[in-house]
Order: structure tokens, then sequence, then C-alpha cells
């Protein structure tokens, strides 16, 4: 009896604090792909919160029937744009090395505290901020962690590092 106990705490423990998720669609090409399966760290922001590149999974803000996968761009209290092709953060541009074709710009959109500014990677493919506004925080499921399926292309998944 007490093996089941400790088995039944540790199985919901696990389940509590990751989930495996399956990437649908191709906003996140060519960082992530179609069919792909992941590792969803839950507990990711318990102590802390989302940083600026931070790959996330999250309940979409209009059909919470559905969870997506995007990137963190803007955060709290920022303003978000993109002129010429170019995203900018509170009038500032910066590189983004990882994404996939270009940017349509983009009037300027504020960022309420407790919100965030998401987007594929795919930007041309990508239903995100762009098109339904800032994230936000509660519908936040976790941080993507590992991809371990297909096997021939196992490894974690990082998020970017802006420098300053």
């Amino acid at each position: 009896m007490a093996t089941l106990v400790v088995a039944l705490l540790i199985f919901f423990g696990v389940q509590a604090i990751i989930e495996s998720r399956v990437v649908e669609g191709s906003s996140m090409e060519a960082n992530l792909h179609d069919g792909q399966r992941l590792i969803v760290v839950k507990a990711a922001y318990w102590f802390g919160e989302p940083q600026r590149g931070d790959v996330i999974i999250f309940t979409h803000p209009l059909d919470p029937q559905r969870t997506l996968v995007k990137r963190v761009i803007g955060l709290p209290n920022e303003t978000i744009e993109c002129m010429a092709g170019v995203v900018y953060i509170d009038g500032r541009p910066f590189e983004e090395p990882y994404i996939q074709g270009t940017t349509d710009d983009f009037s300027a959109t504020s960022v309420p505290k407790t919100f965030y500014f998401v987007m594929g990677d795919n930007r041309q493919a990508s239903s995100d901020s762009r098109s339904w506004g800032p994230l936000p925080e509660d519908n936040i499921i976790g941080r993507v962690w590992l991809l371990y399926w297909p096997l021939d292309d196992w490894h974690l998944v990082r998020g970017y590092s802006y420098a300053d």
C-alpha cells in the first residue's frame, strides 16, 4: 500500500511540474516543426517571470480549447512595433537571428502589466500578439525545455538571450 501511495505522489508531482505537448503548424519554423514533441516545464515561472526570447506554451486568448507555442518578444510595460521589417522595443531595434522570413510592419502596441507580446519565429505563418494583442500572463502554461521527438532531432530548446 505504501508503494502505491509513493508511486501516486510521484506521478502527480511530475504531472504538476512537466508535461508533453505536440507542435501544431509551421509558426515556429525553422526552429520547431509540425508534429514534433516537446517537454514543457510548467513550474518554470513559479518563482520568476518569462524572459524575452523564451519559447512558451500557452492557452490561446481567444480560443481556450487551443494551445500555442510562440516566443516572448515584449515584456510588461514595454512598447512593441515593427517598421521596415525591424521590430523595435521601446524605440530600440534588436536582432532576431532565429526568425524565418520577414516581419510585416505593425503599429506601436503597449504591453500592459502582467501581459506579454509573443510572436512565432515564422512570422508569415503565425497568428500571434500582432493579431490578437498581448498575451495575459495567466494564459502561460510553461516554458518549452526539450524537443524529444523525433529522436534524431532531440535537443534542449533554449530561448534567445538579448544583450542590452
